[in-house]
Order: structure tokens, then sequence, then C-alpha cells
């Protein structure tokens, strides 16, 4: 059985992914739920120059690092793909 990792947010990502509207905000949350069980699943891209991973939702992207030893995967920013990689 493989273990579960444990979700932290950046306190700027979790204010980011509050301010979205309802019916983006729980496509975000369902499917950073499933970064707990597959912290790399199919789609998910590894950044160039950089430790974080890449999540598409819809329009949106979700950057988070993944912390193998400690099973934390750690959400940095979630944003719309037009703004988040200023």
């Amino acid at each position: 059985m493989n273990a579960r990792y444990q979700v932290v947010f950046d306190r700027r990502a979790e204010k980011s992914l509050k301010s979205l509207p309802g019916s983006e905000q729980r496509r975000i949350e369902n499917a950073i739920d499933g970064l707990a069980i597959n912290p790399r699943p199919n789609g998910a891209i590894k950044m160039t120059g950089v430790p974080s991973w890449r999540l598409r939702v819809g329009d949106y992207r979700v950057i988070y690092d993944v912390h193998d030893k400690v099973l934390t995967v750690l959400v940095l920013k979630i944003g719309h793909r037009r703004e988040i990689y200023r």
C-alpha cells in the first residue's frame, strides 16, 4: 500500500485559492486532494531549473514541491495560466 502524502499550503497559495470562483476552487481542491495519493499524476510536469512541479487544472496552474522523505506536498502557487509564471 502506498503512503499518503500530507498536503501543506503556502499562505499565498491558500489566499489565491480562496479568491477564485467557487466552481474553479472545487476543481482545484479536488486536483490537490489527489496529490496526497499520487504527487506526480499523469499530466504533472517537472519544471526546469527549479525543484517544483506544475499541475494543469483547466486554465489554472498549481505549482508545488514534493518532499518524498517526509511525505509532504507543499503547494506554492495557484493562479491563472496567464499570470502564474510572473
